[in-house]
């Protein structure tokens, strides 16, 4: 099984940024222990803070791979064009946040995503990835 887990903007600073909600691990060091966790699968990332560049990456791997985990970051309340990125390819996506959007700020209940997504993971953390990298192995 080939995944991807694709963040978005500022989770490049995770670990630094607002440890109270997003924890003090780097994404980094949290990507070799999802790896440890599961080793048959095989497991990219990637992350920009740009949302075409986002878009394009959806693009090259949404037809190719068993799953997409994306955490769009803020672009999830904001863009359409990553809604219909993923409403034009055929690899399911699973939306994750680490955080409880909806309990946040209102303007973070909406999400662009979610209508095209496989299913939707937030406020577990960090383990919201496990979460979604398990949902492809069922």
């Amino acid at each position: 099984m080939k995944l991807i887990i694709i963040n978005g903007p500022n989770l490049n600073l995770l670990g630094k940024r607002e440890p109270e909600i997003y924890g003090s691990e780097t994404f980094t060091d949290y990507l070799e222990q999802l790896k440890e966790k599961f080793p048959d699968i095989i497991l990219e990332y990637y992350q920009s803070n740009i949302e075409g560049e986002l878009i394009d990456k959806l693009h090259e791997t949404g037809f190719d791979y068993d799953g997409i985990v994306l955490n769009a970051g803020a672009y999830t309340h904001t863009s359409i064009g990553i809604g219909d990125a993923i409403k034009g390819i055929t690899t399911p996506v699973v939306e994750v946040h680490i955080s409880n959007t909806f309990g946040r700020e209102s303007f973070r209940h909406q999400s662009y995503i979610s209508a095209h997504a496989k299913g939707v993971i937030l406020g577990f953390g960090l383990q919201s990835y496990v979460l979604a990298i398990r949902s492809f192995m069922e």
